[in-house]
């Protein structure tokens, strides 16, 4: 198993090579972002474990950037962040693991193992309706030639309305496909998404592609608009 750490901490990343290394693997490290990505991209890895805060560029921006790239080597996220929302934007950006420091050295082998024994995921296929188009690997979205920014909240409301196109859902599915199972906030902040995905997908192209069906829900127009 040959295995890329990216660990700013130099005594941590070294313990882990060792360790690593004792259990047969060879591993190469880096100690930032940026050389961990040129690594990355320069040779072939069964697992990258990625640091989240370093210098030069976060583990998050660097998991993005393969999977942008269509690189789909299994990310280990390891990190002192332990916030639920640090993990949800770790798993988000691309990444297929995540373990907190300090953390237990049989699970990081365990986890390595497992990630390795998956392989390598597909990348996910673009999304497409009419002209507007989806890539959820990339995390970029076009109307035609036209590149539309949204915020990560807004990328996966639509992702999922893309994947239901010409059906109607209701606000509860979006709720439990897009906010957390454990949410209890106002059930209505459905409609404000919708409202800012209209602004930006629909009215600068003068189309209705997201439609509200009364009484039922919202559709996305099979056509895309």
């Amino acid at each position: 198993m040959r295995v890329l750490l990216v660990d700013d901490e130099k005594r941590l990343a070294d313990g882990i090579r060792r360790g690593l290394e004792a259990e047969r693997m060879t591993v190469d490290v880096a100690h930032n972002g940026v050389d961990g990505l040129w690594r990355a991209r320069s040779q072939d890895y069964d697992a990258i474990i990625l640091d989240v805060m370093m210098p030069g560029m976060s583990g998050y921006r660097a998991c993005a950037a393969l999977r942008a790239e269509g690189n789909w080597t299994p990310v280990l996220f390891l990190t002192a962040k332990d916030g639920e929302w640090d993990e949800v934007e770790g798993l988000d950006t691309g990444g297929d693991d995540w373990l907190i420091k300090p953390f237990s050295y049989p699970v990081l082998v365990a986890r390595l193992r497992a990630l390795v024994r998956r392989g390598a995921r597909e990348r996910p296929a673009v999304l497409e309706a009419g002209d507007l188009r989806l890539d959820p690997a990339a995390r970029t979205l076009h109307r035609g030639d036209v590149p539309i920014e949204l915020t990560a909240r807004e990328m996966s409301v639509l992702d999922f309305l893309m994947r239901r196109r010409g059906e109607v859902v209701t606000k509860l599915e979006v709720l439990d496909n897009v906010w957390d199972e454990h949410y209890d906030g106002d059930p209505n902040i459905v409609e404000v998404y919708i409202g800012r995905l209209r602004r930006k997908v629909d009215r600068p192209f003068d189309t209705d592609a997201i439609e509200t069906v009364r009484g039922f829900g919202y559709r996305l127009a099979a056509n895309g608009g």
